[in-house]
């Protein structure tokens, strides 16, 4: 009897019981990107945006509740850069290609090509660069994250089914402008926010908290409107984000050379 329940174990070891949970949520997030494309195929855009949404909450979700529970692993890594690659290079390509993209024969489907192969190069630089940058660099990615990437590549399409389709946009020519641009951003070492370490004081954190939950209560109203004007609130934090590394940047470098000097004069 013993043996036998010995036998029903799904996992003898703790931490691989907890791996479980942060895979789980990444495999759900893969599900979740290839749905999005049957929509598009469908015809049902507003669900395949919903979809990458979806698996763009997921996806900062898996990590950090991994990071919690510490429940971290190599193969967690590496599956959560194949969901990325799925959910916000494949299907936010297929989504605008079956969108609009298809209109203009094959420059379109090498619009699609350069981004994907953009995403795949970017978390693949990733994967290479992390864990292997100053303390300093937390709080700054080399280049949009993929995820960011995928919404500025659907901007167009979301406007055009939100409350602001009044605006005439001539979106033959937005939509390229918009897959050039963030494919460009994608490889480039231009810095951009992660949010990953965010220090805010006690009295301020009921504001925060508050700002939060009318954040999500917009976005389940007016999902669209919401994301298109987030979509141009990040963009237009790019120019910030790149000032704001560079300060930071210059202020290291000068504590960096004071170092060395206060080292060579104790050696003297």
């Amino acid at each position: 009897m013993q043996q036998f329940k010995n036998n029903l174990k799904i996992v003898s070891d703790k931490k691989n019981a907890r791996v479980i949970l942060p895979n789980m949520l990444t495999l759900v997030g893969v599900c979740i990107g290839l749905t999005s494309i049957k929509f598009a195929l469908d015809g049902k855009f507003e669900f395949a945006i919903i979809a990458i949404i979806f698996a763009a909450i997921i996806d900062g979700l898996d990590g950090r509740i991994a990071r919690l529970i510490k429940a971290t692993s190599k193969v967690g890594k590496e599956l959560d850069s194949l969901t990325d690659m799925i959910s916000f290079g494949v299907a936010p390509a297929f989504i605008m290609y079956f969108w609009k993209l298809y209109t203009f024969g094959k420059f379109g489907w090498l619009l699609c090509l350069v981004y994907v192969i953009c995403v795949a190069l970017r978390l693949a630089r990733f994967n290479i660069n992390s864990n292997q940058e100053p303390a300093w660099k937390d709080n700054f990615f080399e280049g949009v994250p993929s995820p960011a990437g995928s919404i500025l590549v659907l901007t167009p399409l979301i406007i055009s089914i939100s409350n602001f389709n009044y605006i005439n946009l001539n979106y033959d020519m937005i939509v390229p402008i918009f897959f050039v641009l963030t494919s460009l951003l994608l490889i480039s070492k231009f810095p951009t926010y992660s949010f990953k370490k965010i220090v805010i004081q006690r009295k301020t954190t009921i504001f925060l908290l508050f700002s939060i939950i009318l954040f999500f209560g917009l976005l389940l109203i007016y999902p669209f409107n919401v994301v298109s004007v987030s979509a141009l609130i990040y963009l237009c934090l790019l120019p910030i984000s790149y000032i704001h590394f560079q300060n930071i940047k210059k202020i290291n470098e000068n504590q960096n050379i004071q170092d060395e000097d206060d080292s060579l004069e104790d050696e003297l």
